[in-house]
């Protein structure tokens, strides 16, 4: 069994955890190591909460990032994309020292260095974070709202309370920079 892991934000501000797609309804067989005489057993779940509560402390996780991964057996995937080519290699060296991590998977893309692309981050940052029906979002420490911008286009990721936001977030970027195009892949906590 294959466990998904993406970061989940409260809107409230406070963590609820991680959401766990699993492939099956079965129990996730257990990776078990031994440190000091005592045998720690952890399920593909449970490494899952570890790398992702890594990858939220990881001082330069923002906005502009979105990591995403799967666990089975001990071999962590991570996906999604980085702004900046350091954070691919931290984000798999972070993984790497956890505890239960057999072997990491690196499928982080790294974003093209563009002034361009760096202009319409701060812009759709400032249009999702300017509004005041975003405020409660801006003041958290990772705020929920991911936006990865590529050749122009931005790609809408994270976790919105309903539909509503969802739509907002999505017009505030189509209005307010010069995107070739906007996606918009925010999931809803309903």
């Amino acid at each position: 069994m294959r466990t998904k892991w993406m970061l989940r934000k409260s809107i409230l501000g406070a963590v609820i955890g991680i959401a766990l797609i699993s492939t099956s309804l079965l129990a996730a067989p257990a990776n078990t190591l031994s440190t000091a005489n005592t045998p720690v057993v952890l399920s593909d779940q449970q490494l899952a909460d570890k790398v992702a509560s890594a990858v939220r402390r990881y001082p330069y996780f923002d906005v502009f990032d979105w990591v995403t991964g799967s666990t089975k057996d001990g071999v962590v995937t991570l996906e999604g994309a980085v702004h900046q080519p350091f954070h691919k290699t931290d984000y798999g060296r972070l993984v790497a020292a956890i505890p239960g991590v057999k072997k990491v998977v690196n499928n982080l893309e790294v974003l093209p260095l563009s002034t361009f692309d760096d202009q319409l981050r701060r812009a759709a940052a400032r249009a999702i974070y300017g509004d005041p029906s975003f405020v409660s979002l801006a003041m958290q420490a990772n705020p929920p709202i991911h936006i990865i911008v590529e050749g122009g286009r931005i790609r809408l990721e994270g976790v919105v309370l309903n539909k509503m936001q969802r739509q907002v977030a999505e017009m505030n970027v189509r209005s307010r920079t010069m995107a070739f195009e906007v996606v918009n892949d925010l999931k809803t906590e309903a």
